[in-house]
């Protein structure tokens, strides 16, 4: 067999041109389970349309495109398969670990700069916390209205309100019966209709007061409203609600979110919620991230052809 260097393109085939990625997963209890994430290194010369070009081709939840590494932080772009988004936390949770398993940065407490503003990414040995930014908390759209675009009906409603929250991104926020959370089918004319403001999407969720355990499906808008399998943006925003509706006291407190399963990709999701007077001041979400592949992307055209 001919070796590939001798026509001039390099040991992976892409020459000078290739940018290093590594696929890992994110909020994830064993390889090949959470949320999958590309990590792609030494971005900063790509443009918008590069990195969405990128992003397409690995068609992941969300890709994320790493430049400016610091000392103590590192700006980053966030694409999913078809859009930008300003924040998302199981990239901001992949990407902080990624880096400080790779060497580029130290364990503790960095820096990340995204369209938010920066965001503190925690890296230690039992894995990543991303800490939200500034809380967010407004009225929802109509609960029964929102359960119709999700092809179930007010009868499988809790009874508690329905809130937009988030940490950096918004979600709307509907807790359902155990039963009626299996039967959830996305009407994606109807999501798009009744939340044309909210970057994130809709999260459902099974709340169990006494073990603090939650079980959530995520539709994401960025995705074209298709189920997510672990959203630490989203737990980021079901603290907020928590603390909104009285279901966790003032102070600190504990929670895990299970999201995945109706996927096939099982995650699990380790929260905090700080709240006083029953609004939430702070919000954290925290998980494993494993690694599971690597190799180098060829550089699309700038104008993403």
């Amino acid at each position: 067999m001919a070796d590939p260097r001798a026509r001039g393109v390099g040991d992976h085939g892409l020459g000078e041109a290739g940018l290093r990625y590594e696929v890992v997963d994110v909020f994830a209890p064993r390889p090949f389970a959470g949320n999958p994430l590309a990590v792609v290194l030494d971005a900063g010369h790509l443009t918008a349309a590069q990195c969405q070009s990128i992003a397409s081709e690995f068609h992941l939840s969300e890709t994320t495109f790493v430049s400016d590494v610091t000392a103590t932080g590192y700006r980053v772009r966030i694409f999913t398969a078809s859009v930008e988004l300003p924040f998302a936390g199981h990239p901001s949770v992949g990407t902080a670990h990624t880096l400080v398993r790779l060497g580029l940065l130290p364990a503790g407490t960095l820096q990340q700069q995204c369209g938010v503003g920066v965001v503190p990414v925690e890296v230690g040995p039992d894995g990543a916390r991303l800490t939200g930014g500034p809380v967010s908390l407004r009225p929802a759209p109509d609960a029964a209205d929102l359960a119709a675009a999700v092809g179930l009906t007010a009868a499988d409603l809790t009874g508690r309100p329905a809130h937009l929250v988030g940490c950096g991104i918004d979600f709307a926020q509907l807790e359902v019966r155990p039963e009626a959370l299996a039967r959830a089918v996305p009407d994606r004319t109807a999501l798009a209709r009744l939340l044309p403001d909210v970057e994130g999407g809709i999260s459902l969720l099974v709340w169990d007061a006494a073990t603090r355990t939650g079980t959530v499906r995520v539709f994401a808008g960025g995705m074209a409203w298709e189920e997510d399998p672990a959203t630490g943006s989203a737990a980021l925003g079901t603290g907020v609600w928590l603390a909104a509706v009285g279901l966790v006291p003032d102070g600190t407190t504990d929670f895990v979110l299970h999201q995945g399963e109706q996927i096939a990709r099982p995650s699990v999701l380790r929260c905090t919620v700080t709240s006083s007077g029953g609004r939430a001041e702070r919000a954290t979400v925290a998980g494993d991230v494993l690694p599971v592949a690597r190799g180098v992307i060829r550089v699309p055209a700038p104008d993403g052809a």
